[in-house]
């Protein structure tokens, strides 16, 4: 696989077959999400909601470095961005075919690589001791959209490389739809309202990924898991639980999400003081449950905005599925 670097907009745009997009994403959501990037490329403005639109007008990150500076905990707060934690958890299944039975689905999400560089390191590291049978990412390779990639994209290749079995990914509100030619020419096919099967002698089970439902609200679940046969195991990848009640009515059975890092800085207990999802607390991080959906929020395996977190450890997280 090539190593990725040095990209500006310009040359991402000049690899980019917009053509092949509009049939992946769908024609509506591929101009929706160009015309919120150029929006973006225009101002330089942040994609927060509720307080967080603050941002736009008051730099808030750069406050927050000023204060940590000031209390001298800004060195803690980064070395707390590197204490990654392996999570595992089982999920149990009821439509889960026997051969999938004890699969291991690692997860990973939120990485604002640029932000950060030494945690690919760490990841590196801690992934060679750790078992699984396919990979999934949710989104925000990078941190500030505002500017090229080149770093992040140069980083993800060389944790791509490090990744064992098949691998899928989503796109999240840090990530321009431009990337997708250099992540999957790194080796991380990107789903983009569409499923894949993965087989095990003879049975399956979907990954079906939408794009961000955050900030561009690009995503299509019913697009997504409309080549998922009825009575098959869907397992939906979203950058944020915000469609959570949409993909229960749609009829999957899990979600893996990321977006809200937990909060990223907490109150001790792990209680975020502020949160960047608009819906209930209950959903911004671990396990939950709608209906006969089961769901899981990610606390992040990177940072954003500000290379810091208290009381909120970041994550890998192996999800074992299991038979009823």
């Amino acid at each position: 696989m090539r190593l990725v670097r040095r990209v500006s907009s310009q040359e991402a745009a000049g690899h980019t077959d917009y053509r092949l997009l509009s049939q992946r994403l769908g024609h509506d959501m591929l101009r929706k999400r160009i015309s919120a990037q150029a929006g973006i490329w225009a101002r330089k403005n942040h994609q927060g909601k509720g307080i967080f639109r603050i941002e736009s007008v008051i730099p808030v990150n750069a406050i927050v470095r000023s204060v940590l500076w000031l209390f001298c905990a800004e060195e803690r707060g980064r070395r707390n961005c590197l204490d990654v934690e392996l999570v595992e958890r089982d999920v149990v299944l009821t439509s889960l075919p026997e051969a999938f039975d004890g699969f291991r689905l690692l997860h990973l999400t939120d990485l604002h690589c640029d932000l950060q560089p030494e945690l690919i390191d760490v990841l590196i590291e801690l992934l060679a001791d750790v078992q699984y049978d396919a990979v999934v990412l949710t989104g925000d390779y990078h941190n500030q959209i505002g500017d090229d990639y080149d770093i992040s994209l140069d980083l993800m290749a060389r944790l791509i490389r490090a990744l064992q079995g098949p691998l899928y990914g989503t796109l999240g509100n840090h990530d321009f739809i431009e990337k997708v030619s250099f992540l999957e020419s790194a080796g991380l096919p990107m789903l983009l309202n569409e499923s894949v099967p993965i087989e095990r002698h003879g049975q399956r089970i979907w990954f079906c990924g939408v794009d961000d439902p955050s900030f561009f609200q690009t995503h299509d679940l019913r697009k997504a898991r409309e080549d998922v046969p009825v009575g098959e195991t869907s397992i939906l990848l979203s950058h944020s639980p915000e469609p959570y009640r949409e993909a229960a009515a749609a009829g999957y059975d899990l979600m893996l999400c990321g977006h809200t890092h937990g909060g990223q800085i907490c109150l001790p207990g792990g209680r975020a003081v502020l949160h960047n999802y608009p819906g209930p607390r209950w959903l911004v991080a671990g396990g939950w449950i709608c209906g006969r959906l089961q769901g899981y929020t990610s606390r992040g395996t990177g940072s954003c905005g500000v290379a810091a977190r208290y009381n909120c450890r970041p994550e890998i997280t192996v999800h074992t599925l299991r038979r009823s």
